[in-house]
């Protein structure tokens, strides 16, 4: 699937539908951030809109029935280099954008009532089929609060951090893990 693909169409059935993220999610997706993560983890308006608007990105929403029910911030980013909370990227990685080799997988969130409809797997592997289709070959995270089970059950790995990397992953909370898992093309593992 392409990020370009957009079935954003309702056809009145209730199903999900995935299509990219724009400025006018911001504020439902704001408010699901606000159900979901410790005020911690929650980032700015201007962030989302931030990340939205990067070069190479691969951001999605799911709605149902016209609501926001999920949402999927992924980036083209420089691996091994996760961005700090609530931090602007600028438009580029702090290396002047020479190097955005991976899938960064940002943020990750589905509303308490889309659960169970499978939003964050699709929005995923829609992302890294997309980035496959883009050349990229490895997707990165940062898993908090717990979330490195959903993320294992999805193909990521825990490689052991090293000095620069723990440093940053410190300011995403005492849970958080640095995951990774390659893209093949195709999107498949």
């Amino acid at each position: 699937m392409s990020m370009a693909h957009d079935d954003r169409v309702d056809d009145g059935s209730g199903k999900p539908v995935l299509a990219p993220m724009g400025g006018a999610d911001v504020a439902e997706a704001l408010a699901i951030q606000a159900r979901i993560y410790p005020p911690a983890l929650v980032e700015s308006e201007a962030v989302f809109r931030d990340r939205i608007a990067l070069p190479g990105g691969f951001c999605l929403a799911a709605r149902i029935a016209g609501r926001l029910a999920g949402y999927l911030l992924a980036y083209r980013w420089r691996a091994g280099s996760p961005p700090p909370i609530d931090a602007l990227a600028g438009g580029a990685p702090a290396d002047g954008g020479a190097l955005r080799e991976v899938l960064f997988i940002h943020d990750l969130a589905v509303d308490p009532a889309g659960r169970g409809l499978r939003l964050g797997t699709r929005m995923v592997e829609r992302a890294l089929a997309a980035a496959a289709d883009a050349g990229l070959r490895e997707a990165q995270l940062v898993a908090v609060e717990g979330a490195h089970r959903y993320w294992q059950r999805m193909g990521f790995t825990q490689p052991a951090p090293t000095g620069a990397l723990r440093a940053k992953l410190a300011s995403y909370g005492p849970q958080a893990r640095w995951m990774t898992r390659p893209i093949s093309p195709g999107g498949g593992r």
